[in-house]
């Protein structure tokens, strides 16, 4: 199938590292011009040179803050000028400190905000203006999959991430007419460091070892193993896609069939 990315641009928020180069990766597979953004500029480096070797296709790249409103701007400006346009947003964060309600003070909570959402909105708010101006385009939020089943000790994540639904389902109605899709998607356990920090704590918790906690999980998953980047990247590749012309308003689960929720 052609999915009909070839020379459009791409915007990977988070995309040094993780689910954000996964998607990177792909997109750049398809022929994408794709935009990186991070905070490192030496992963940024090494993510762009390692996408280069596999696909052919150098994407380019920023250094920035997706908490920082005017880095948010500028890698949106700094994409349409330089990919000649913006297709598509994948906008992708870290997760914020794990920990229950007793942790957390309204610092806590107003960070996470700005990181979860608020960076989501801004890049949002930003890519609207080219994409429109096109005719056209393709966003798609990246959660958990707790916005279907709380995950212990990830509490501030479970809020805020829930949020994004209700953002992507509002904005898929929103923006229907103007030819812009808006999906969500929820990665499971994806083989990330973010997860093998995961694994880290929840080991501790239980007094097992890393090892241990690992071969649980994955046994938990009717798929019996972490999902990979790549497995990720080539469903967002798809949402993101000409191919996909009526997938829109959707919340996603990337995780092999681990939540049971409907």
């Amino acid at each position: 199938m052609d999915l009909g990315l070839a020379n459009k641009g791409a915007l990977v928020m988070a995309s040094s590292g993780g689910i954000g180069r996964g998607v990177a990766m792909e997109l750049a597979r398809e022929g994408a011009r794709v935009m990186l953004f991070a905070r490192s500029e030496d992963k940024l480096e090494e993510t762009a040179s390692s996408i280069e070797s596999e696909t052919g296709n150098r994407p380019l790249f920023m250094v920035g803050d997706i908490t920082s409103a005017d880095d948010v701007e500028m890698v949106v400006e700094k994409t349409v000028a330089e990919c000649g346009g913006l297709w598509a947003l994948f906008n992708n964060t870290g997760g914020p400190p794990a920990g229950g309600f007793e942790d957390f003070d309204d610092a806590a909570w107003q960070s996470a905000f700005e990181l979860t959402t608020l960076g989501y909105v801004r890049a949002i708010r930003a890519a609207l203006i080219p994409m429109k101006a096109a005719g056209g385009g393709r966003i798609v939020n990246n959660t958990s999959v707790s916005t279907k089943t709380a995950i212990d000790s990830l509490l501030l994540s479970n809020v805020f991430r829930s949020g994004l639904v209700g953002l992507g389902k509002s904005l898929a109605r929103e923006l229907g007419p103007s030819g812009i899709l808006v999906n969500t998607v929820g990665p499971g356990r994806i083989d990330t460091e973010r997860v093998e920090q995961l694994d880290t704590i929840w080991a501790d918790q239980a007094g097992i070892s890393y090892e241990d906690q690992r071969s649980r999980s994955q046994a938990s998953i009717p798929m019996q193993r972490y999902g990979t980047p790549a497995d990720f990247g080539r469903i967002v590749a798809f949402l993101c896609s000409e191919a996909n012309a009526y997938l829109t308003g959707q919340n996603v689960l990337i995780d092999g069939a681990m939540v049971e929720a409907y």
